[in-house]
This record gives C-alpha cells, structure tokens and sequence, in this order.
C-alpha cells in the first residue's frame, strides 16, 4: 500500500486500482483470457469489524480510507467488464499478510518481541484475522482453477483468530523467548493514541478484525496449508543474515 502523501491520495488510489485494474481486465478478455483473479483487500469492509462477528463477503462494505474505497470501487469495476466481456472474475478479500519481506507494523511487533521491549498489550483481548504469505498464494491459485470460484468474492485468513496478546506471545514461542507484556489497561492504551496522535495505530492493536472463511473453505473444499507458527518462522528465517 502506498504511502498517503499526495495531495489527493484517493485520486491516486483510482488511478492505479481502478483504472489499471479496468484496462487490465478489458485487455485480457480482448486477448481470450478466460479467467481473472483479482486480489482486492479487507480494507474494503472497513477498519474494525464487531467483536465476536466476522466479516462475511455477503456483508455490506464499508471502506473507510482511500485505499479501502479504491479496491471496493476497483471490484466493481471489474464486475462491470464480467458482464459486458464474460471474463471470469475471482475477488479475494484477505486481511494482513506476513511471511518473508513482511514490513511495517507487523514487523516493528516482531522487533519488538525480539529485542525484549516490554510492550503495554496484556490486557488487549480482541481478535484480528491473519494470512501467510503461502497460503494467500495457495489459495490464488485454487481460484485460477476451480470450477466453482468463478463471479464469487472470497474472504481469506488462516482460520485462526488471535488476540494481540495471543501474536505476541506465538512470535516470542518462535523467537524462542518469554513475551514481556504488561497489563495496562485498554481505554488508556486508546487515551495514549488519541493525545500522540497515533489513534489508527493503537485500533490497529487493540480492536478486532475478523474474517469468516468458512464459505471460502467450502466453496473451494480448500483448508490454509501452512499453520500461523510455521508462517511466523519462514518470516523470522527470511530476516535472519
């Protein structure tokens, strides 16, 4: 995801998501291509999903950021030119993605927990939905083939569902090292983001965002090939000289 520097950063979110995405789908169907999978993103549904209640591909989409509203009006986009060309089309909505070249927060956690820094998220109880990298692809490349993917959206994860404190304490397991996570209560981890001004990252940290793949799971009788433990270590390995 590009960084949100421009004057107009959904206008820039279009140009690449929208535009590219429709001249990419209208050319390929013009070249006989009989199938395109399209990876769109969870952004799309929004930023927090209720606790206890997955976000379903059926569901409304709510993005609330322009790269979340670039990839939704990307979908229908390409919806669009399935109608008029009879272009097979796949969306695939997946949440985070970690494994080997992993960036930004995900891999500031990771840092965290290796270096032993005491990190203040004990108490944070929510659920967020993760996917390897090898089963992101893995699933790709059942939609590129299965008879019964075609004109569906799909929600992807690993199909375990982990609270803050539960990644931190796998990341420390693999890492072959005690978690050190102090209990500090939650409403005054979201004080802190609202008077740093760091609001979007601490949600990031503390509220939940599930998806449900179990129509994905059964549509595609596909299961996520690699557990969350042997994604952290082939991420872990990847950063190791």
């Amino acid at each position: 995801m590009m960084q949100e520097n421009t004057r107009d950063p959904l206008a820039a979110y279009r140009s690449v998501n929208v535009d590219g995405t429709r001249r990419l789908a209208e050319a390929a169907a013009s070249s006989g291509v009989r199938r395109l999978v399209f990876l769109s993103s969870v952004k799309v549904m929004g930023e927090t999903s209720p606790k206890g209640r997955p976000w379903r591909a059926g569901d409304e989409p709510q993005p609330a950021d322009p790269y979340g509203q670039s990839k939704w009006e990307a979908e229908q986009a390409l919806w669009s030119v399935a109608r008029q060309t009879g272009l097979e089309v796949v969306v695939v909505r997946p949440p985070l993605v970690y494994g080997p070249g992993v960036r930004a927060n995900f891999l500031r956690l990771m840092h965290a927990v290796e270096r032993g820094w005491p990190l203040p998220l004990g108490l944070v109880d929510n659920r967020r939905s993760l996917l390897a990298l090898d089963n992101l692809v893995d699933l790709l490349t059942v939609c590129a083939h299965h008879p019964d993917a075609a004109g569906q959206t799909f929600m992807a994860s690993d199909g375990v569902d982990l609270s803050t404190a539960q990644l931190v304490r796998a990341m420390a397991a693999v890492l072959g090292l005690s978690p050190r996570l102090w209990p500090v209560p939650v409403w005054l981890l979201r004080l802190g983001g609202t008077l740093t001004g760091q609001s979007a990252t601490v949600s990031r940290l503390i509220d939940s965002l599930q998806v449900d793949i179990r129509p994905t799971c059964e549509r595609l009788q596909w299961q996520p090939p690699v557990s969350l433990q042997t994604g952290l270590q082939r991420m872990l390995q990847s950063q190791t000289p």
